[in-house]
């Protein structure tokens, strides 16, 4: 698993040069608008919403000893649970918007890579786009399962610790998901992509690791992030699914 994770991490390497090389930064600006717009108003719905959840909680504490304290630990609390919720609602919104943009991207990108000419997909950009959709709905789901029960682990002392790694990397399997299916989608179908992401799912991780450190940072990450980790993604997808046909 560890070995597959930095994997997935090293596939970054050399992602600029290949953009550049194959002149797709004309393909991400549609994406990375959508990036930008949907970072937007999920920032300003988190500043506005965290204090009244902060708000809320505090009425839990119906003691005047302790209460500044109490409301401070809710006002982060609710600070916190906006930060890890606007995160996964980003990332699968983006995603999902961004699958009739980036499939092509990623079909490029195959092509220079298998050196083959003409590599494309064979459905239409509402199907893309149905597709992106039906897999983000899906994985979001999957992940509230996790993360809800795991998010309220992690307010606890020591448990906490572990807890909140295990929800970062939950978040990085989805989203490096996200981003193997736009090769995937060319190749298999909605079952049996799953299927291959599960079984590689140290890759997914991997990618995912470095799509979530590039969101922490403002404005530049969300402008970068879907360009290097499509591009990461694509490159060591293309190769894992050469090696299943082989084998199969």
């Amino acid at each position: 698993m560890i070995k597959n994770i930095l994997k997935g991490i090293k596939a970054y390497g050399g992602t600029l040069k290949l953009i550049s090389k194959l002149k797709l930064w004309k393909f991400f600006a549609i994406p990375i608008a959508i990036s930008l717009v949907i970072a937007a108003s999920i920032g300003f719905s988190a500043y506005s919403l965290s204090d009244n959840i902060g708000s809320y909680i505090a009425k839990i504490w119906r003691w005047e000893f302790g209460k500044e304290t109490f409301a401070a630990i809710s006002n982060f609390i609710g600070g916190a649970t906006i930060l890890v919720f606007g995160f996964m609602l980003y990332k699968h919104i983006v995603m999902a918007l961004s699958a009739p943009f980036m499939s092509p991207v990623s079909a490029r990108i195959e092509g220079y890579l298998t050196n083959t000419e003409h590599v494309h997909s064979n459905t239409s950009f509402k199907e893309q786009l149905w597709r992106g959709i039906r897999v983000n709905v899906r994985n979001l789901l999957k992940e509230l399962a996790y993360t809800i029960p795991l998010l309220l682990l992690s307010f606890i002392p020591v448990i906490g610790i572990v807890a909140t790694i295990v929800l970062f990397l939950v978040q990085a399997y989805y989203a490096g998901f996200g981003n193997m299916d736009y090769t995937l989608e060319r190749h298999y179908s909605f079952k049996e992509s799953i299927s291959f992401v599960r079984k590689h799912k140290g890759i997914a991780i991997g990618n995912g690791i470095i799509f979530m450190l590039f969101i922490l940072v403002p404005i530049l990450g969300v402008i970068l992030v879907l360009p290097f980790s499509v591009t990461a993604a694509t490159t060591k997808t293309v190769t894992l699914v050469i090696d299943n046909k082989r084998i199969v």
